[in-house]
């Protein structure tokens, strides 16, 4: 997961993307792939549904949304030109554009009138927005009566600042990550008026599956990897993962699932 610091450059540069993909499969640049977004719909029926997709990356999301799950229309956002790129190319190959529009935004207010979406949804995305208040008075600005918001991220398991090996891996992260607690973000979500609030931590999952991960980054996928995007870059990531893994055991990393509803009047 490390990418440059230099802030000129999308954060996610392709030989990033690459390895990603790698591990978590072509258009997926987070874990858990179309399982984990069922898991996160929970069996939410998205038919005829127009979707905001913050935070799109390379696909993957959008792409199960509308395959999988039947949404009517996905909207998917992101800031980065080079993630966008991968997945324009493969929502074309799909034949799908006509059921999901991808844009590229800058940082700040949605470009989208109120009430524009019946849901909003973001996987693991909004670690990168700094200001949690901001972006959920935006979600909730869109979404229209009786919407969801539906999100997965990269949390802090505490309140105040991080441990300094928290603080070593973000920082070897070079993404940018703005890490909160379950409670900042359950205020976040209140002071922006949305009810039902649901916080699920995906904690004990994602200590297991990131175990496996590194397992493959040091075996069975690293020739290959490195074949795609050198040596150096790999054990580069290597040492990540290597960082973040006590970080998931003692619960100060725990990836969470957050569930929320505007009131329909």
């Amino acid at each position: 997961m490390v990418a440059s610091a230099d802030l000129s450059r999308d954060l996610y540069s392709p030989a990033l993307i690459d390895l990603l993909e790698c591990l978590w499969g072509r258009g997926w640049l987070s874990p858990g792939g179309p399982e984990e977004v069922a898991r996160m719909l929970g069996g939410l029926d998205l038919r005829g549904r127009t979707i905001l997709d913050i935070g799109c990356g390379a696909g993957g999301v959008d792409l199960a949304l509308v395959e999988r799950h039947g949404a009517g229309h996905v909207t998917g956002v992101d800031v980065e030109q080079g993630v966008l790129a991968r997945a324009r190319a493969r929502v074309a190959a799909a034949g799908l554009d006509d059921r999901i529009r991808l844009l590229q935004v800058a940082p700040g207010p949605l470009p989208f009138a109120p009430a524009s979406f019946d849901a909003v949804f973001s996987k693991d995305a909004i670690v990168h927005i700094a200001d949690k208040d901001a972006v959920m008075r935006e979600a909730y600005r869109v979404l229209r009566p009786g919407g969801l918001l539906l999100a997965s991220d990269w949390l802090i398991g505490h309140e105040g600042p991080p441990s300094p090996e928290m603080a070593a891996y973000i920082e070897a992260e070079g993404l940018g990550f703005g890490m909160a607690s379950p409670a900042r973000y359950a205020a976040a979500l209140a002071t922006a008026g949305f009810r039902d609030v649901e916080i699920d931590s995906r904690n004990a999952w994602y200590r297991r599956r990131a175990r496996r991960e590194l397992t493959l980054l040091q075996g069975a996928l690293r020739s290959r990897i490195a074949a795609a995007v050198g040596e150096e870059f790999v054990a580069r990531n290597i040492a990540v993962w290597s960082m973040m893994l006590p970080l998931l055991d003692s619960g100060e990393h725990s990836p969470t699932h957050l569930r929320a509803r505007k009131p329909a009047g």
